[in-house]
């Protein structure tokens, strides 16, 4: 959310930008080997003790695809870990083919702050 602040017991929406299968290329042994390393899971720790893995990354507002609701206000710590297959192909045209296991990277710990919001009624 904007200037990550949220409002307690609101949908707060969570969304990466990172859905780019990453590849590199290296020269190993003399033979070029492309390396594509593509996202698989994305696994969304909320700072309150939840968390929840998707095959989503989700979506900027207003596609609210991964949300979460703090039931308290506080500062919490929030990380996004994602998980990626990865796979090679030999040379410049070869088949792509799958390397065994998976990686999970995790992101950097980003503070949110859920407050609260107290409706007042205006006169006119």
């Amino acid at each position: 959310p904007p200037d990550s602040v949220t409002l307690v017991n609101f949908d707060t929406n969570f969304y990466t930008a990172h859905t780019a299968p990453l590849t590199r290329t290296v020269t190993l042994l003399g033979q070029r080997v492309t390396i594509r390393a593509t996202p698989a899971a994305y696994t969304w720790t909320y700072g309150d003790g939840a968390a929840r893995t998707t095959a989503d990354p989700g979506a900027p507002y207003p596609d609210l695809r991964v949300t979460h609701r703090y039931e308290r206000k506080g500062v919490y710590r929030t990380r996004l870990a994602i998980t990626y297959d990865g796979s090679y192909r030999l040379g410049r045209g070869g088949p792509w083919r799958a390397i065994p296991g998976r990686v999970t990277v995790a992101g950097a710990p980003q503070g949110l702050r859920a407050v609260e919001a107290t409706p007042t009624l205006v006169g006119y």
